[in-house]
């Protein structure tokens, strides 16, 4: 008892350890003062808790295909029975009565096989495998969707630093035209309220400013939260591949979707599920057919009342009996043996009160309150509701990428129109610049230029992320979500 204490301690020990130094390379991850996507994907899948309890899930389904397996080995049971009687009790050796204490024992080795049992071992193996891979698939959609979930919070934060540098940018150029117009105003070469509308125009761009940057700081509270990380202002996010321009999708939605039907982890979950249920049926099946099964056993035992008689000698003893002779009544004799009783030690008694059992078993079910027929039934639902399942999930499967197609077809459409405004936008500003400079249009025209170039901008920051993060759930639906 005490060495099984000492390594049971010195698992625990080994395992605090082990979870330490998990923890620690998590941390030394964090303490990283820029993150890269990659970066953020690992952490965020080795500390969600849903991803950590769908992987514990899996282990359990893992376990349950090894039991199966192992229930074709054959049972081996031992047994020890010490006890202590005292008065009138049972002697065990020789089975009768004694007033005195006794001290008995009893040892017993028994082993068991089932040589057939319906192929209800056998398609058990099948059931739980199944179930164990389906297992394996909703562990692959967790990670999928965290994936997906950071993937889409860190293109937010890339969004809010573009739209950032864009709000320091309109705040730096108006902030010019103010120092500008207010040289021109001390010289009396403009009205001064050209100057103060400018100088409300700052403000409004500096608010902008303020708001950018408080955007800027809820994505990346959001994308820590998600990696379950505590917020640090310090922490910034490298860029991607992600800042080239975005590009046409090439696939069409059925494209996608015939993809997805075959690679999508919820699909194939839903399949195998499918499939282990099937098995089910059959193992429930089984249940109604007889069981053969071998067993054998070994025992022996132990009594402290068991004796033997040992020879000491023999004498010649008269039988007081008399027989008459000639020469008169002579005495007859006859040769008595002399025996002692001796304790049968405990090493002898062990050694040879052994006795073995073989037996072959027929076990044939043929009335058990209709329990095996209502397996079989209640199988054939859990087989009915996963396939009910598994089309309910290829039908959603098909809405959601018809959906997601179009969503990312508009974002597209949006943003080429966003690049064309801006362009023209840029243009019209140009020209106002020019004109506001010399005099021929007023301040009020001006910031009206601006405004629209300013917002067309934000528009067209907002609408190429948009973008990309349509596309990227389209390639969460076809199982190659990566981070290009």
């Amino acid at each position: 008892m005490f060495k099984m204490r000492k390594s049971i301690k010195r698992l625990l020990l080994a395992a605090v350890v082990l979870l330490a130094s998990e923890v620690a390379r998590a941390q030394q991850m964090v303490t990283d003062s820029v993150l890269t996507l990659q970066q953020c994907l690992d952490i965020g899948i080795k500390n969600n808790l849903q991803v950590r309890q769908t992987e514990a899930q899996m282990e359990a389904s893992r376990i349950y295909w090894q039991q199966a397996r192992e229930n074709l080995l054959p049972t081996i049971n031992g047994s020890i029975d010490h006890s202590l009687s005292e008065g009138r009790s049972l002697n065990p050796f020789t089975n009768g009565y004694l007033n005195q204490s006794i001290t008995s024992a009893n040892y017993n080795l028994s082993g068991g096989l089932v040589l057939s049992s319906g192929l209800t071992l056998q398609n058990s193996i099948r059931q739980t495998a199944l179930a164990y891979q389906a297992g394996q698939m909703d562990f692959e959609q967790a990670k999928n969707d965290l994936t997906l979930k950071l993937i889409t919070a860190y293109l937010q934060v890339l969004s809010s630093e573009d739209q950032l540098t864009q709000a320091n940018t309109q705040e730096l150029t108006t902030q010019k035209q103010e120092e500008r117009t207010e040289l021109l105003n001390k010289d009396g070469a403009v009205p001064p309220s050209q100057l103060y509308d400018l100088r409300g125009q700052l403000a409004n761009d500096q608010i902008g400013v303020i708001s950018a940057q408080n955007t800027l700081t809820v994505a990346r509270l959001d994308l820590l939260q998600i990696m379950n990380v505590n917020y640090r202002k310090d922490i910034r996010f490298q860029r991607q591949a992600i800042d080239a321009s975005p590009t046409v999708y090439n696939q069409t939605a059925d494209d996608v979707y015939n993809i997805s039907f075959n690679n999508f982890a919820l699909i194939k979950a839903g399949i195998l599920r499918r499939q282990s249920a099937e098995k089910n049926v059959a193992v429930a099946k089984g249940y109604l057919l007889p069981t053969l099964s071998l067993s054998g056993g070994l025992s022996t035992n132990y009594s402290s009342a068991a004796q033997r008689s040992l020879f000491v000698d023999s004498a010649v003893v008269p039988t007081n009996q008399f027989i008459q002779t000639p020469s008169g009544r002579q005495s007859v004799y006859t040769v008595q043996q002399n025996y002692a009783n001796q304790n049968i030690s405990y090493g002898d008694q062990f050694r040879s009160n052994y006795s073995t059992v073989v037996s072959l078993g027929l076990n044939i079910p043929i009335l058990n309150y209709f329990q095996n027929r209502n397996k079989i039934k209640l199988a054939k639902i859990d087989l009915q509701t996963q396939r009910y399942n598994e089309q309910t999930n290829q039908v959603q499967l098909r809405v959601n990428v018809d959906q997601a197609f179009a969503n990312m077809t508009a974002a597209y459409d949006r943003y080429q129109l966003l690049v064309k405004q801006v362009d023209a936008y840029t243009e019209s500003y140009r020209i106002a610049e020019i004109r506001f400079d010399a005099g021929a249009i007023t301040s009020v025209d001006f910031i009206i230029v601006k405004g629209n170039l300013d917002r067309a901008k934000v528009s067209l920051i907002n609408a190429r992320y948009d973008y990309l993060v349509r596309t990227k759930i389209l390639d969460y639906y076809q199982g190659k979500l990566s981070l290009q």
